[in-house]
């Protein structure tokens, strides 16, 4: 498929995938959340990492406010990304909500001079955000291409969160784009054997 129609595909997609989202009503989507939080947290790897590296969710997305909470309250220590030059993020260990402050898109991130930055990134588990994903586990982003740049260079365990009616069959993706390691939905737990994927785990 040419570059441009798959440039004009993620763009339908997104567009697709965030109406469904919008159109969702608030005693719906929080059930669907929900659901999606109890399985996590029977995944083996989320009850044995002690650092999560999750996003701060805005309201279309699955809600992480009440996983960072559950994360607090379990002990364990929670990062948090924040968007810096050339779409890169660090991520920085959060104690509470006061740590955060708006910042770029109007997402909450960590405020620098009060939280640790984290610079090992071979453990822990890393909760991804997608408008999509697909069975492989590769994922439709917002487009800017932060948390590909940044799954890069991590080597621990990874989980997408994605409402049932948003993941698709397959979705394009190129060369280096990494694919999760488990798939939750508010229906199912899928997990992604990365052996024909180059670049992910064996």
């Amino acid at each position: 498929m040419p570059v441009k129609n798959i440039k004009a595909l993620k763009i339908s997609l997104r567009q697709h995938y965030r109406e469904y989202r919008e159109n969702l009503d608030s005693s719906q989507k929080k059930a669907l959340d929900y659901e999606m939080h109890q399985r996590l947290w029977k995944l083996p790897a989320y009850r044995k990492s002690h650092l999560i590296f999750t996003y701060v969710s805005k309201s279309i997305e699955v809600d992480t406010h009440v996983l960072i909470n559950t994360a607090f309250s379990q002990r364990k220590l929670v990062a948090v990304p924040r968007c810096i030059e050339n779409h890169e993020m660090e991520f920085y260990e959060i104690h509470s909500f006061d740590d955060l402050a708006p910042g770029n898109f109007g997402v909450l991130e960590p405020i620098p001079e009060k939280c640790r930055k984290i610079t090992d990134f071979s453990q822990g588990l890393c909760i991804v955000p997608g408008f999509s994903f697909d069975s492989n586990g590769f994922r439709l982003g917002y487009g800017k291409g932060y948390y590909d740049r940044f799954l890069m260079k991590f080597a621990g365990d990874t989980v997408g969160l994605c409402y049932s009616a948003c993941v698709q069959w397959n979705l394009p993706h190129g060369y280096y784009d990494r694919p999760v390691d488990v798939l939750v939905t508010e229906k199912y737990i899928r997990r992604i054997s990365h052996e024909k994927f180059a670049g992910g785990k064996a």
